[in-house]
């Protein structure tokens, strides 16, 4: 590894994926020292350690002491950050994000976006079909309908929920299964929302995606106008 030199202090969140390349280096190198991380990414330890905390909490690494061999000299050994075998099943998950990135490049650069879009429609329309069976005993109520719709999402592995609010009904997705790719092609949250629109049987509008950094995908379900009938008397 290079050497850990003097950097200027940055923000631990860099970018979304930072916390992807530390796992990746783990997982490259076995073990590290967070000043070996910060060095390798660009980051001061102070950073990085913002980072392996997280991890630590979240049971993706675990820390020990670096082996020394032979003579011990003074003061406290270094401590290493390993990677846990949930850590490295995530980083699996990575990389068929990865792979599945590169394949919407490949789709962009030889068909155009028309046909990543057509793509991304494709690949929720197993989705569309299973929400719709599963909305079938809902009934027409808009909040029954986007209840019954979270939690189809959530058996999806969306970890959704619906809730009613002044304006209509608000649909959240704590959990999105393809946010890594979706950031770079947001045709995939595209074709989601409207999927959700045609389930609903009404244009919804997106507030904020996991895909853009958002803490939840949250979509708006307006409320549906009440249908008054005018009686007119002839006086």
């Amino acid at each position: 590894m290079k050497n850990a030199a003097a950097l200027p202090e940055q923000p631990a969140a860099v970018d979304g994926r930072t916390r992807d390349r530390v796992a990746r280096l783990l997982l490259e190198h076995g073990s590290a020292t967070a000043g070996e991380l910060g060095a390798e990414l660009g980051l001061s330890s102070a950073a990085i350690r913002k980072h392996l905390d997280a991890m630590l909490a979240d049971g993706v690494v675990v820390s020990r002491e670096r082996p020394v061999r032979g003579h011990r000299g003074r003061g406290r050994p270094a401590r290493v950050f390993v990677l846990t075998d949930a850590g490295k099943q995530d980083c699996g998950t990575h990389f068929y994000d990865g792979m599945a990135t590169a394949a919407l490049r490949w789709i962009a650069r030889t068909g155009g976006e028309a046909a990543v879009a057509e793509f991304a429609a494709e690949q929720v329309s197993g989705l569309e079909a299973r929400c719709r069976a599963a909305l079938e005993g809902a009934g027409a109520d808009p909040l029954a309908r986007a209840e019954a719709l979270a939690a189809a999402l959530t058996a999806e592995g969306y970890a959704a929920n619906a809730s009613t609010i002044a304006s209509g009904g608000q649909l959240c997705q704590h959990h999105c299964p393809v946010a890594h790719v979706a950031a770079e092609f947001p045709q995939l949250c595209e074709a989601e929302t409207a999927v959700i629109s045609r389930l609903m049987g009404t244009h919804v509008q997106r507030l904020a995606t996991i895909a853009h950094g958002d803490g939840v995908c949250t979509t708006h379900i307006p409320a549906q106008p009440r249908h008054t009938t005018t009686v007119r008397t002839n006086r």
